[in-house]
């Protein structure tokens, strides 16, 4: 089946007072209709300015594309005009944001902010089939009392409310591609689990395709098909969920693998950590980016940046000594 949306050679830039500085270093990754990628990383790996880029929201003017295309069927969004994009937008591919509180508007009601979706995609609907749709979108997504809900403002609602408003707007039009960036993250365990729930919901009943974002690897675990983990604005490592979790080809990987608290570990046992953090893109070794973090680290580590390879049908990684993690 060919890809609906492929990244090939992302490259993007923030100039800023010091100097343009490099963020994202050439990410590449292709999704079929009906599959869940997932995208891992520590804060600051490039997760979000990728989504970002896709979407064409990079802050304006310090956020640049340098290079690379954003297929989606074969069409390039990143050479489209602006007004071409405002209709993929929403309407073929949709995101939901980190943060519901800043991502919503808090002078408008939940129905006037679904509405827009509607009235922007589907101009021949009615106000009366819009405030229909709208309603509808909100009991899709579990909110209780949705009638009420339409008429009230986002600082009325609880945080699992918020998120539940971002994903009906983000899904209000049948999206072909669903970008989720951390949707989970400031919400508890409960309601955690009954979004990851919804999106395989309505994965399954439109056949969308999803790219997941997160630094949780136990939801990339129960929700995705695939995995790239990110590190210093690249792909260190591609593989199968259930194939990374079972032989990581990455140290990085494998540190934040070891990181995940266990069922069988022995109580009050002290969690392995990865020293030290991510480095400054301003000032990126000359080699391999997580050299100065990294267990296996060699002189040839630090001699020149490491390609990512493929070693396995369906698995790359970008460490030349991923075989003594075996």
């Amino acid at each position: 089946m060919p890809p609906i949306l492929e990244v090939r050679g992302l490259k993007v830039r923030f100039d800023g007072e010091a100097g343009p500085v490099r963020v994202v270093r050439g990410v590449s990754f292709a999704l079929e209709r009906g599959r869940t990628l997932g995208i891992v990383g520590e804060s600051g790996s490039g997760k979000s300015v990728t989504s970002l880029a896709v979407m064409r929201l990079l802050p304006k003017p310090a956020g640049v594309v340098e290079n690379g295309e954003v297929l989606l069927e074969g069409r390039d969004l990143a050479k489209l005009p602006a007004r071409e994009m405002a209709k993929v937008r929403g309407r073929r591919v949709s995101m939901i944001f980190q943060e519901p509180m800043t991502a919503l508007n808090p002078v408008q009601t939940v129905r006037r902010q679904l509405a827009e979706s509607y009235e922007l995609h589907h101009p021949d609907m009615t106000t009366a089939q819009v405030a229909e749709a709208s309603l509808k979108m909100l009991q899709e997504v579990g909110i209780p009392d949705p009638g009420k809900r339409l008429d009230e403002y986002p600082h009325q609602l609880s945080g699992g409310m918020r998120q539940r408003v971002m994903i009906a707007i983000a899904l209000a039009c049948r999206p072909d591609v669903l970008i989720a960036d951390e949707p989970t993250t400031a919400l508890d365990v409960t309601i955690q689990a009954q979004i990851l729930k919804l999106i395989k919901r309505l994965q399954k009943e439109n056949g969308m395709a999803v790219v997941f974002i997160t630094h949780d690897l136990g939801v990339i675990a129960e929700l995705c098909d695939e995995v790239v983990v990110m590190y210093a604005g690249q792909i260190v490592e591609r593989a199968p969920a259930a194939e990374l979790y079972r032989a990581p080809k990455h140290p990085y990987t494998r540190g934040l693998l070891d990181s995940i608290p266990r069922l069988d570990s022995v109580r009050k046992t002290r969690l392995p950590t990865i020293e030290g953090m991510v480095p400054d893109f301003a000032d990126l070794p000359a080699g391999c980016a997580f050299q100065n973090r990294c267990p296996l680290a060699a002189d040839e580590c630090r001699a020149a940046p490491p390609e990512l390879q493929a070693v396995a049908a369906d698995r790359a990684t970008r460490c030349v000594r991923w075989k003594e993690l075996a």
